[in-house]
């Protein structure tokens, strides 16, 4: 590859379609076609409803049981994949209705909201990095500094979920994740797919991809501003209590970045004990040698204009992000708009800046074209929206003041067995809910109202239930980095589940063990464990 040249790759994209049309089959019609393990996931779908339906009874009103049987339905078949992911992402457009839960209306405004304008115009800028090869760089760069001598694959995914973490701690996760998963499959990209593909290479891939997804989140959990949990958590704690002392950054910091921390070397751990086996080393070593990345990246020659010119986007991007609102004492450029201008205004139309951007390799040119939405993750953008849906319905049909009847019996329990058990609580009820603001917004005022009740220090409550609700790791759906990682096709659900159930019972853990002694000492609850 001659120095300079940045063509277009036509490498298959960071989020791709897929096109595969399965033959049709010749052989007749029979009924032993329609007897087998995938029918009965068909059908398992609606038979949950119908149980859920007949059997299931609450005190509040009929849509709040309704909506527990539609997500019986829908559930199923996203983790069955008995039908194809986008057909189960529209099934609420027509469920909700029939089940009397929301209008056809109301959802389908759930399929265009502020977050996936922001999800696809990031995916548009995902396209312009790939097509100038710039994830390559950054890949090429990542892996020579950690890949090692001979290859040293839990070294390799130490840095690059440790990049991620960083870079997390200080934006947006979906910008992060967005920023990252490029580099990520640009590291992949090297390897072998297919047929050829071993068995120590797949799960080098998955965990690769995992190690990204996952990585965004925890390193949230560090700064104050890293996520929108641990602002709406200093928001309700001031507004309930403007005698007390404000949780300031540097006062999170201490207390965030030790849990952060110890939850991404557990998360690490957990990682090269499921993917990465003795044999991982060799597998990758012929195609991840530290003299030949070096070389490549020589190849590649200095940063060509449109590549500069993406970047610039990006960054002009991730730093609109990041200032939109920073603290309720220092006000972002959204007061400008009064709050009416969101991450996906931004995102949508910094990234209409790449189709008015000449590029002066190639003349009449600009750096994006149309054509290339082609390549947008349409069945992913869907999956989002049924998230969103189901969010609203969740609320909505009075499911969601069902579910927070079960932190009742809390008060009664002794401390030390409530953090984990608001932490577990918050970490099951954030998986249904697409934000995981939602879920802190839901939850951290019946944790005020129980503080009271308990006579404890609230913050020994909402600390754990806003952690808590940072703990999306095992849907698609959870959080919209979960669907960026997903939307690779080098994970699927029963790998997220595999990895996230042990990574959220060690969240908890730890956040258990910081919360009553650390936590304690930084926040300045002493005698408030009772």
């Amino acid at each position: 590859m001659p120095a300079g040249d940045n063509s277009d790759d036509s490498k298959a994209p960071l989020l791709p379609i897929n096109e595969s049309v399965e033959s049709s089959s010749s052989s007749p019609f029979s009924l032993k076609s329609l007897i087998s393990l995938k029918s009965f996931y068909v059908v398992l779908g609606p038979i949950l409803c119908a149980i859920v339906c007949v059997f299931v009874k609450f005190d509040g009103p009929v849509t709040s049981r309704n909506m527990l049987a539609v997500l019986a339905w829908v559930f199923s078949w996203w983790l069955t994949e008995a039908v194809p992911m986008p057909i189960t992402s529209m099934a609420p457009l027509f469920l909700f209705p029939l089940f009397g839960i929301s209008s056809a209306d109301s959802v389908a405004h759930s399929y265009m909201d502020d977050v996936i304008t922001l999800v696809l115009g990031s995916f548009i800028l995902v396209l312009a990095v790939e097509r100038y090869n710039i994830h390559r760089r950054l890949a090429l760069n990542i892996t020579s500094r950690f890949c090692g001598e001979p290859v040293n694959p839990p070294l390799l995914l130490l840095g690059i979920c440790g990049t991620t973490f960083f870079l997390s701690m200080w934006m947006h996760n979906v910008a992060c994740a967005v920023m990252m998963m490029p580099v990520a499959t640009g590291i992949l990209q090297r390897l072998p797919t297919g047929p050829t593909q071993s068995t120590h290479i797949r799960d080098f891939c998955r965990a690769v991809i995992l190690g990204v997804t996952f990585a965004t989140p925890i390193g949230g959990m560090s700064t104050l501003t890293g996520t929108g949990v641990n602002l709406i958590l200093v928001a309700m704690y001031k507004g309930s209590y403007p005698d007390a002392e404000p949780i300031g950054y540097n006062t999170w910091f201490f207390f965030g970045f030790p849990l952060a921390l110890l939850i991404f070397f557990a998360f690490w751990a957990i990682l090269c004990l499921l993917y990465l086996s003795r044999g991982s080393s060799q597998a990758l070593s012929a195609y991840l040698d530290k003299t030949h990345l070096k070389r490549e990246l020589n190849l590649l020659g200095p940063m060509a204009f449109a590549e500069k010119m993406v970047l610039a986007v990006f960054g002009v991007l991730v730093a609109l992000w990041m200032t939109r609102s920073i603290t309720e004492d220092i006000p972002g450029w959204g007061t400008l708009f009064n709050g009416r201008a969101g991450d996906g205004t931004v995102s949508v139309l910094v990234a209409t800046f790449l189709f008015v951007i000449p590029n002066k390799k190639r003349k009449g040119e600009k750096l994006m074209d149309w054509n290339e939405c082609k390549k947008l993750p349409w069945n992913i953008i869907l999956l989002l929206g049924a998230g969103f849906a189901i969010a609203d319905g969740v609320q909505s049909s009075g499911l969601a003041d069902q579910l927070s009847k079960t932190l009742d019996f809390l008060e009664e329990a002794p401390y030390l067995a409530i953090a984990p058990a608001v932490c577990l609580i918050c970490a099951i009820i954030t998986e249904f809910i697409t934000s995981n603001d939602a879920t802190a917004t839901l939850v951290l005022p019946l944790l005020i109202q129980m503080a009271k009740t308990m006579h404890v220090h609230p913050l020994l409550l909402m600390v754990p239930g806003a952690v808590g609700s940072q703990f999306a790791f095992i849907l698609a759906t959870a959080t919209p980095s979960n669907i960026i990682g997903f939307a690779t096709g080098h994970i699927n659900i029963p790998d997220m589940v595999k990895t996230g159930i042990p990574l959220k019972i060690a969240g908890i853990v730890i956040l258990s063990l910081l919360m009553p002694t650390l936590g304690v000492y930084v926040f300045g609850l002493n005698g408030g464990v009772q």
